[in-house]
């Protein structure tokens, strides 16, 4: 293959992920957590008359990560903070810069005011 010496190749290193990556993602996670969920459960069972205080623990646990496990799966996507912004700041006007000579002020000495009526 050949490289192009005149083309410019740009590379996008700040873009999110793609929408299926993100929800295979989110997928993984809830497995994952759903299966700490089973062998917490299992633990419960195994350990009721062995050990109550850890099998309680683990009861607690196997009944609050279903609902932490729904929580970070339906999460969304994710927000990147590197991601370059799509506001625009405004270039300011320039100003006009003043005239080169004394500027004649109107409405000055001798405009016909009733100080300057004889």
């Amino acid at each position: 293959m050949r490289k192009r010496s005149g083309t410019e190749v740009f590379r996008i290193t700040g873009a999110r992920q793609g929408l299926a990556e993100d929800v295979r993602g989110r997928q993984r996670r809830y497995v994952i957590s759903m299966l700490v969920r089973t062998v917490s459960v299992i633990a419960t069972v195994a350990l009721w008359n062995v050990q109550r205080p850890v099998a309680i623990v683990a009861l607690v646990l196997g009944a609050l990560l279903p609902y932490v496990a729904v929580v970070f799966a339906n999460a969304g996507r994710e927000n990147v903070p590197s991601l370059p912004s799509t506001f625009v700041t405004p270039v300011p006007p320039t100003m006009i810069a003043p005239g080169a000579g004394p500027v004649a002020a109107a409405g000055s000495a001798g405009d016909g005011g009733a100080e300057d009526r004889p």
